[in-house]
């Protein structure tokens, strides 16, 4: 049993040799604003979703960027020997999760008072590689 577990784990991890992930968690933005930037980058390749995300207008892709570059570097100390033009790096997957949510108050006509909502999300990244063994048709 201990052989074919290690076996298994092994197999495992060879696989995930070719993907690099990162997270960043409670960025303070709302999620349906950097659903929108997300949505610029994701199937694309990393140096054309880096350069999307430097030139864009928007305030969440400076966040955005920061974390493609620090998922690359992931991948970068997975794969020591490996460069990254040959490898084909492309956005796998990029997903916008709600976070934390603040909750404020703000003074209203008549004595009330209005809640406001401070929204946060949660982004994860999935860089993966294009299989070279394929041939193009």
């Amino acid at each position: 049993m201990g052989v074919r577990k290690r076996e298994r784990a092994e197999a495992i991890k060879e696989a995930n040799k070719s993907l690099a992930f990162g997270k960043l968690n409670n960025c303070p933005t709302s999620p349906r604003k950097m659903r929108l930037v997300a949505d610029l980058v994701r199937g694309q390749k990393v140096g054309n979703a880096l350069n999307i995300l430097r030139f864009s207008q928007k305030e969440a892709s400076r966040k955005l960027e920061k974390l493609v570059l620090s998922v690359l570097a992931n991948w970068q100390a997975k794969n020591p020997d490996a460069s990254m033009e040959d490898a084909g790096l492309f956005v796998k997957e990029i997903r916008v999760d709600g976070g934390m949510m603040l909750k404020r108050l703000r003074p209203a006509p008549q004595g009330r008072a209005h809640r406001i909502r401070k929204r946060s999300n949660h982004v994860t990244v999935v860089l993966g590689q294009t299989d070279n063994t394929q041939v193009n048709s």
